[in-house]
């Protein structure tokens, strides 16, 4: 392959559906691409060193993993775009690498990212070498399953840091995460290996959302059903977006004296299901859609905005100065929020620019019903299982994922309008935008969308099927009325795809394209042995899932 000014295929929108080479179409540039590469390479040679100590039996600390953690996370796509905020991290990765080096007894089966030592005059020519980035790897197979491995550990290490974030560990994960960054750096390892590393992401994808699930619930409580307004009132507010809950928790309890109103954003909605939150009177409803149409609806806002995760659209001049960012987040020329685990930020900036902001300007009414989380799932379960017994409900089917720009996502929104009346849809992520607003009904009581929250929470998806197989006394999860129809963007949607093919599900339909990153022969295991496969047209695959004409 002749060289690019950069190679970027981690996303479901990359050009031509093959990869980014002159600039990303999420907006980055190749100089920042660069920069991205290299923290994941010297994170990979920090996790060869934190490996080896593990070996050796020693302990790798708390700071340690979490480093690895965000390091990963800020290199997701629409996370950071901070150029100087990654070569920082990049300095620190190397430093810390360095220091835990002189641990280790012997240093002599380090790879060459684990050796590696330069100084920042040297990162652009690193960045540029043929040793750093995706195509570093010449077999397009082994290129291939290294990225999925690799993009599913992305999706890991976020879930991973927003369980940290509520001071949730989990060494086991920890270990795992680096060791597995280790071995994609391991020319001995064959194909059958790394398919065998990939469904092992996947159950470690599964331990990663039950951390985060059990230190949301038990630091939050249980989501419970909600009605969200979608309007807006008369205050001055506060936007927060992304899906940090500990940014949230802090930013409601610093606003609750301010004047100021509080409204959750795209994956943030989630936030409005629980408990702990409902005691503010100023958090106030959903404000706009999902990630992609920010700049209108960041705009009309007019208020402060909170990026505390991935899912920044480059800003328009007329808000930048609005949008701040927290966490693994960043964005050149935007004011950016510090604080560590365990530490309470400061969110006093912003609020006093949102004090001085007008209102938000009304893009729309009425509410939106969700909270429907494995717990509120399962206090329905006999209400679920006597509607499935009378036949009221024919089928689930999961619709869960992400949402994006292209034209092709409105499959999404017509095949949820034109499902059979008897059929449900259980959901997560930002996907269900597409057709959480259509007033779908319900069965006898039930909602048509069932939305479990935020990407993660998919989780409660995996263990609402578990419940349902054990309920029906199934011995294979693939036997249950629920088909699977998800819609990805990025790659915590990676993550959960790799959860699910462990657990054994199978005929997953994955769209609006299948990931560029899959090469052919990859494509193919994965068809043969799990049933993956694309999508069609809406009447074709309503035909398909449930018989219809």
């Amino acid at each position: 392959m002749e060289k690019c000014e950069m190679f970027c295929y981690q996303c479901q929108e990359t050009a031509r559906g093959t990869g980014c080479t002159k600039v990303g179409v999420c907006g980055k540039k190749p100089e920042l691409s660069g920069m991205l590469d290299l923290l994941v390479y010297v994170t990979k040679g920090l996790s060869c060193v934190t490996t080896k100590i593990r070996e050796e039996g020693k302990e790798v600390s708390k700071d340690v993993n979490h480093l690895v953690t965000v390091n990963l996370f800020t290199t997701i796509t629409n996370a950071n775009f901070d150029r100087d905020a990654i070569i920082a991290r990049i300095k620190e990765t190397l430093a810390v690498k360095e220091e835990l080096r002189k641990q280790l007894a012997s240093t002599d089966a380090l790879p060459a990212a684990a050796l590696w030592n330069g100084d920042e005059s040297e990162f652009d020519a690193k960045a540029d070498s043929d040793e750093v980035g995706v195509l570093a790897t010449e077999n397009e197979d082994i290129r291939s399953l290294r990225e999925m491995i690799t993009y599913g550990l992305k999706g890991l290490a976020a879930y991973s840091k927003h369980a940290n974030a509520l001071l949730y560990d989990n060494e086991e994960i920890d270990a795992f995460l680096q060791s597995a960054l280790a071995k994609l750096l391991d020319d001995s390892l064959t194909a059958d290996d790394l398919v065998a590393l990939t469904l092992e992401t996947g159950k470690f994808g599964v331990d990663g959302m039950a951390l985060l699930d059990q230190a949301n619930s038990g630091t939050y409580g249980n989501p419970e059903i909600t009605t969200v307004d979608i309007g807006v009132r008369n205050n001055p507010g506060i936007l927060i977006s992304g899906h940090d809950l500990k940014d949230l928790e802090q930013l409601l309890e610093q606003t609750k004296d301010a004047g100021v109103d509080v409204y959750t954003h795209s994956e943030m909605l989630a936030g409005q299901y629980y408990p702990a939150f409902k005691k503010y009177p100023h958090f106030a409803g959903n404000y706009g859609n999902a990630w992609w149409k920010q700049k209108e609806e960041f705009e009309s806002f007019n208020g402060a905005i909170l990026m505390t995760t991935n899912c920044i659209v480059p800003p328009a001049d007329s808000y930048k100065d609005r949008l701040w960012t927290t966490g693994a987040a960043g964005y050149p020329g935007c004011k950016h929020i510090e604080g560590e685990y365990g530490e309470v930020k400061d969110f006093s900036a912003i609020i006093e620019q949102a004090k001085k902001c007008a209102p938000p300007k009304e893009i729309e009414t009425g509410s939106i019903v969700g909270g429907f989380a494995h717990e509120q799932v399962f206090a329905l379960a006999d209400k679920v299982v006597d509607a499935v017994k009378s036949g009221a409900i024919r089928k689930f089917v999961v619709m869960a994922g992400c949402d994006g720009r292209m034209k092709s996502r409105d499959y999404y929104t017509k095949f949820a309008q034109k499902l059979p009346k008897d059929v449900v849809i259980l959901t997560a992520g930002c996907a269900k935008y597409k057709y959480n607003k259509l007033d779908l009904g319900d069965i006898g009581g039930i909602p048509r969308v069932l939305d479990a929250g935020q990407c993660n929470d998919s989780y409660s998806l995996a263990l609402i099927a578990l419940k349902l197989k054990e309920v029906f006394g199934l011995d294979d999860i693939n036997d249950l009325p629920l088909a699977f129809n998800i819609a990805w963007y990025e790659q915590k949607a990676v993550i959960v795809l790799l959860a699910l093919l462990y657990l054994g599900v199978k005929n997953i339909h994955l769209g609006p394209t299948l990931p560029g990153f899959l090469s052919p022969n990859v494509a193919k295991v994965l068809v043969d042995n799990f049933g993956i496969a694309g999508i069609g047209t809406v009447e074709d695959d309503l035909k398909l899932f449930f018989g219809e004409e």
